[in-house]
């Protein structure tokens, strides 16, 4: 992925999938983005001011063990504007 000419910066490729609407995981963060520590990235997109939420799911890995993850999503605020009609 580019832009301008330039490699995009993790954080950007995380933000970009969640401006999709896409919750990520640190599994796709890994396969799909080439993020092995999308808990820090997250911990830093935060710290520069995004509404992100957490969400920890449990399930089972292909062995059939039980595992937790985390999966992260943002949240977007919308702004109305409000017109008063006299």
């Amino acid at each position: 992925m580019r832009t301008k000419g330039k490699t995009m910066t993790q954080k950007e490729r995380i933000l970009e999938r969640l401006n999709k609407g896409q919750r990520v995981t640190s599994l796709d963060a890994y396969n799909l983005l080439g993020v092995t520590q999308l808990s820090a990235r997250i911990t830093e997109l935060k710290a520069s001011g995004y509404n992100i939420t957490t969400k920890r799911c449990k399930g089972k890995n292909r062995f059939g063990e039980k595992i937790s993850y985390c999966e992260y999503l943002l949240v977007k605020e919308e702004i109305y504007d409000t017109v008063y009609m006299e």
